[in-house]
């Protein structure tokens, strides 16, 4: 996520959710990542910053704040059917939507995801 992403996340959590739904739920696949890296970097001998793999194809790209931007390009050029990602960082589990420009929380045990709910207090 780039920056103002990061920060339009943490508010969604400050404020105890989302504020809209993501409506592209359906297009999270049982993916494995395809390679270790952003592949697209690594053809270009590039570096990123952190990676993020696409829920409907598991290609893996970098991430916004990465100067080449691919995983956001992915979501463009394959619009509207690649549009939620997965962080590919350690201990992350988060997903992200690109259309809808919210976090979309990661599949539970019955492998549906959902938007994430506003935490009880």
């Amino acid at each position: 996520m780039g920056l103002l992403q990061t920060v339009r996340a943490a508010l969604q959590r400050v404020r105890g959710g989302p504020a809209v739904q993501c409506t592209h739920l359906d297009q999270i696949r049982d993916v494995t990542p395809l390679t270790s890296g952003c592949q697209e970097c690594l053809e270009l001998g590039d570096t990123w910053v952190h990676l993020r793999m696409c829920m409907t194809d598991g290609q893996v790209r970098c991430c916004d704040s990465s100067k080449n931007k691919h995983a956001s390009r992915h979501a463009r050029e394959h619009a509207p059917d690649h549009q939620i990602v997965r962080s590919m960082e350690p201990g992350e589990d988060w997903f992200w939507c690109y259309t809808d420009e919210t976090l979309v929380q990661a599949p539970g045990p019955t492998g549906t995801a959902q938007n994430p709910r506003p935490p009880m207090e």
